[in-house]
């Protein structure tokens, strides 16, 4: 009588990669009094001379204010992420991430210097737009994409002009743009 093993299969390693990543730097927030989030893993204007600053152009992805805002996160990007890299390789989906970082790092310290931006709700809206882009063929633009992008910034903007929190809903709108035009260069190779 054969036994069946069952094998963890490390599938998706830019994913998950990213997932473990965010968990450490969340676990570290605890473990430091949320020194780590805010030297690491947050982005604010800073001066160029200060070495964390490139760090924290690409870290802030990987912070989270806590747990909620965390797993509601992660959730999304585990489910989104992992057909991406299948469908366009890990070394591509990686570009898209440290692009939309960098894209919204920059745009954060340049248009809100007085906060600071952290989590990685632009880089799920990045995979939420190239995932409704995957589906396009001969050239054509899917009416999937047009719908989640029309849906997708009507709740921006509504949250934007009449909620009142601390979400960075201008750069979830980034994240979107930087998913579009990722995509759009994407399929042109």
């Amino acid at each position: 009588m054969k036994r069946s093993s069952i094998r963890l299969q490390y599938n998706a390693p830019v994913t998950l990669t990213f997932f473990f990543l965010s968990l450490a730097s969340l676990v570290l927030g605890y473990l430091t009094n949320n020194w780590t989030t805010s030297h690491l893993f947050s982005v604010y204007r800073s001066s160029m001379t200060d070495p964390l600053f490139y760090i924290r152009l690409f870290g802030h992805v990987l912070g989270h204010g806590g747990w909620d805002h965390f797993i509601n996160n992660m959730l999304l990007f585990l489910v989104v992420a992992p057909p991406l890299e299948e469908r366009y390789g890990s070394r591509t989906l990686l570009s898209g991430i440290l692009m939309t970082a960098l894209v919204s790092g920059i745009l954060q310290c340049v248009l809100f210097p007085t906060s600071a931006l952290l989590g990685a709700s632009g880089i799920v809206f990045m995979l939420i737009m190239l995932s409704s882009l995957a589906g396009s063929k001969n050239g054509g633009i899917p009416i999937t994409f047009i719908l989640v992008g029309v849906l997708y910034l009507s709740q921006q903007i509504y949250s934007i002009l009449f909620i009142q929190d601390n979400v960075a809903n201008f750069m979830h709108i980034v994240g979107g743009i930087c998913g579009t035009a990722f995509g759009f260069a994407v399929r042109k190779r």
